[in-house]
C-alpha cells in the first residue's frame, strides 16, 4: 500500500507527542510506501493532480519509539502523481483550505481519502456539532453563531448562567477560546470588537456556546474510527487557564466511557460514517457534544501512554481493509467485464 499524507511540513512535526507521526511509523512499520505533502505542495501538469512529496525512505529496521524513528529517517523530495497512491490521508491543520479540495476532486475516485472531501466541506468548521441537536435531543449546549454584535451581547445578558464560553468559528488546539462572565459586561463589547471585526472591515462568525457546569474539571477527547470508539481520555485544565487542550497546557487522565458518552457516541456514528468521516476526534464535557474535529484529531500519542496501548494500529487496520475492498472491486468489475467482451 502506498499513502500519502497531506499535512503540516516534516520539520514542524513534534517528535514524541504527534499523532500523525504516530500513524507514519506504523505505516513505515508494516513496510508500506509513505508520503507526505503540505496542501501548498500540490500542482497540476497535463491534466495531471501530483504534489511535491517529502518520500520517506524504506527502513530495513524501525525503531520502536517515535522520537528514535523520526531521528533515523531518511527522506527525498519527489514529484509524484496523487493517483498513484491508494490512500490519501488528510492530517492538514486547520482552518481548511478549499483549494485543497479542489485539487483532490480529480482524484477522489481513484484514491480512498481520509477523511472524505464532502464530509470535510460540511464538517471542517464548528457549525457541523449543530448538525447533531434537534429539539428531540440535548446533546450539545446552548450554542449562538453569529457575526451580530449585539445579538451576541443580548444573549449573554438573556442568559440564565453566569459564564458563556466565546470561541472563533475557525479556531483549533484551543485557541482564542475564552470564558466570559457577566460580571465583566464592560468589556464584552469590546472583546466582540477584536474577534468579530477585522482591520479591513470585513467580520468573523464566532461561537457563543452555554458554559457547561464541571468544565473546570476537563473535557474528554474520545476518537472515533468508523463511528466506533477507539479511545479516550481526560484533558484537564493546567492551573492558569480555563482550557484543557494539551497544547494550551493541560494534562491528561485515563477515563471510562460513561453510558452517557456511550450513547452520544452510538447517535452521531452513523451521520459521521455516512458523511465520510471515518477518523474523528469529538471533545465532550458533561455528556454534551462540544467540538467534532475532522482535519486533524489528535490524542493518539497521548491514549498509547496512558493505556499502555496502540491505537495508531487500528487505523491503519481499518485503511488496509478499505484499499483491500476497493482492490477487490475493481477486480471482480475487469473480470466480469472480461466475461462480457470474450462472450
Amino acid at each position: 500500500m502506498n499513502i500519502c499524507f497531506l499535512m503540516y511540513p516534516w520539520d514542524e512535526i513534534d517528535p514524541e507527542n504527534d499523532t500523525s507521526l504516530a500513524l507514519i511509523h506504523e505505516c513505515v512499520k508494516r513496510n508500506h510506501g509513505v508520503a507526505l505533502c503540505t496542501p501548498a505542495n500540490l500542482t497540476i501538469r497535463n491534466s495531471v493532480t501530483s504534489a511535491f512529496c517529502t518520500v520517506i525512505n524504506r527502513m530495513e529496521k524501525v525503531p520502536s519509539s517515535l522520537k528514535s524513528f523520526y531521528k533515523q529517517a531518511v527522506i527525498r523530495e519527489e514529484m509524484l502523481p496523487l493517483a498513484g497512491f491508494d490512500v490519501i490521508f488528510m492530517r492538514a491543520n486547520p482552518p481548511l483550505d478549499p483549494l485543497m479540495l479542489n485539487f483532490l476532486d480529480s482524484v477522489k475516485d481513484d484514491v480512498f481519502i481520509v477523511n472524505s472531501l464532502q464530509g470535510l466541506r460540511e464538517a471542517n468548521n464548528k457549525l457541523y456539532t449543530a448538525a447533531f441537536g434537534d429539539s428531540h435531543s440535548n446533546i450539545i449546549p446552548v450554542t449562538h453563531v453569529s457575526k451580530n454584535k449585539k445579538y451576541l451581547v443580548q444573549q449573554i445578558k438573556d442568559s440564565a448562567a453566569d459564564k458563556m464560553i466565546l470561541k472563533p468559528l475557525n479556531g483549533y488546539g484551543g485557541s482564542g477560546v475564552i470564558l466570559i462572565e457577566k460580571s465583566a459586561m464592560s468589556n464584552i463589547k469590546s472583546l466582540l470588537d477584536f474577534y468579530v471585526t477585522n482591520s479591513d472591515g470585513t467580520s468573523n462568525y464566532v461561537i457563543l456556546q452555554e458554559y457547561i457546569e464541571g468544565a473546570d474539571q476537563g473535557d474528554v477527547r474520545i476518537l472515533l474510527l468508523n463511528g466506533e470508539p477507539i479511545g479516550a481520555m481526560r484533558r484537564v485544565p493546567g492551573n492558569d487557564d480555563h482550557r484543557s487542550n494539551v497544547s494550551a497546557g493541560g494534562s491528561v487522565a485515563k477515563h471510562t466511557l460513561s453510558k452517557e458518552e456511550k450513547a452520544l457516541c452510538k447517535q452521531i456514528g452513523p451521520k459521521l460514517v455516512k458523511d465520510g468521516l471515518y477518523f474523528v476526534g469529538i471533545d465532550v464535557i458533561g455528556g454534551k457534544l462540544v467540538e467534532v474535529n475532522v482535519m486533524s484529531p489528535g490524542g493518539i500519542t497521548y491514549m498509547n501512554k496512558v493505556y499502555k496501548t496502540k491505537v495508531q494500529c487500528q487505523v491503519i487496520d481499518f485503511i488496509e481493509s478499505k484499499v483491500l475492498d476497493k482492490l477487490q472491486a475493481f477486480d471482480r468489475r475487469s473480470r466480469l467485464r472480461s466475461e462480457v467482451e470474450n462472450a
